[in-house]
């Protein structure tokens, strides 16, 4: 893998860059389509290339795992030849599905015992398996197996979590270190940052990850319910101390505001199922705020979705009809809506990117949060 910052902005600590990998080149800053399954829902392969202009998406490794399974994807050649995306592919670890079977996983030194959410069977994730899996997938980006600490908890227990996070994480490394990819794609490795919401242990865990010197860095724990206060400013110190040359990914975040807010402190890649599960519901997110189309005001709007969009969906279905899709729980309304927020996603991060470079980001963010948090 290899990083390269084009720009900074003058008045953050907001980059762009490029990043490449054997299955192609990623420009930062990014947001990464969520495909548990393999899948973004309600998506084609097509349009998340051609119409979103996704340059890279996520897979989880828990789901995966257990449906299809490793031998159904290690026979199709991994994730890439079995889903038909042929771009960079993201995979989680599978420990934050797993840390939220409460009452169905039991964590120890060696790894967590966990009860399928499917059919109750019997399983284990350990550091070593976790990067076998990820192996097996064929993604590029493979992610430690970490703990992912819940809001609240108690300091003593959030530094517990991240101690094991971090034993764990030498036992990735090492897992990583002495095994290959079975495709012949070479897989980078990304530690996670931990530390619940308290500073010194965020800044403890910074600097082990940082220590590590793997190919890019990612900071979880920051999107399990604390406020969004808190959110930024963990993210801050987390990105003062991963080094700057190496990509900063911030997992699980968030809103069009928080991504704006987090590449100014110096994040790189983002995911979200916000953009998707919303969409099935009827929340748009527009260049001039949100949009929810259940509401009785937009029954006799028959506007474009969203008139300077490039997308044949927003030129050419109007609210109203959108809505009378929705009321009427067709399939078509949440394709269009989850189609729609996933270009404004790409949108948003690529106006970043040209902001960054043309050296008016900070005032360009400071108009655009208020714009897109506006409710409509």
């Amino acid at each position: 893998m290899e990083f390269i910052i084009s720009g900074t902005d003058k008045h953050s600590s907001a980059r762009a860059g490029v990043l490449q990998t054997d299955s192609g080149t990623i420009h930062t800053p990014i947001f990464m389509p969520v495909g548990t399954h393999g899948a973004v829902k309600g998506m084609y392969m097509k349009q998340l290339d051609e119409d979103v202009a996704a340059e890279i998406i996520l897979g989880n490794t828990y789901h995966l795992y257990l449906r299809p399974g490793m031998d159904v994807i290690g026979q199709a050649g991994g994730l890439h030849k079995f889903n038909g995306w042929n771009k960079p592919i993201l995979t989680d670890s599978g420990g934050f599905q797993v840390f939220s079977l409460h009452g169905r996983r039991k964590i120890t030194e060696e790894g967590v015992k966990f009860l399928s959410d499917i059919d109750g069977s019997k399983h284990l994730f350990t550091p070593e398996n976790v990067i076998d899996i990820q192996r097996t997938i064929g993604s590029d980006i493979i992610m430690a197996f970490d703990e992912c600490t819940p809001y609240p908890t108690t300091e003593q227990y959030a530094e517990q979590s991240m101690q094991r996070t971090h034993r764990w994480l030498v036992r990735c490394y090492q897992q990583w270190k002495n095994t290959d990819s079975p495709y012949g794609r070479y897989q980078s490795l990304f530690p996670i940052v931990q530390g619940s919401v308290f500073r010194h242990l965020r800044e403890q865990s910074a600097e082990f990850v940082a220590n590590m010197d793997c190919d890019g860095n990612a900071i979880g724990g920051v999107s399990v319910g604390e406020p969004t206060e808190l959110m930024y400013e963990m993210t801050a110190v987390c990105c003062d101390i991963l080094p700057k040359s190496k990509p900063r990914y911030l997992m699980g975040v968030g809103t069009p505001a928080n991504i704006l807010e987090c590449i100014a402190l110096g994040v790189d890649m983002f995911d979200c199922v916000m953009p998707t599960r919303n969409g099935r519901h009827g929340i748009l997110f527009t260049k001039n705020g949100i949009i929810n189309i259940k509401n009785a005001k937009w029954k006799y709007d028959f506007s474009p979705i969203e008139e300077d969009s490039d997308l044949f969906e927003d030129k050419n279905y109007s609210k109203a009809y959108l809505r009378h899709l929705l009321i009427n729980q067709e399939m078509l309304s949440s394709m269009i809506c989850s189609l729609h927020n996933l270009h404004f996603y790409l949108w948003l991060v690529k106006e970043s990117r040209k902001h960054i470079l043309d050296g008016d980001f900070s005032q360009w963010k400071t108009a655009m949060v208020q714009k897109v948090s506006t409710r409509l």
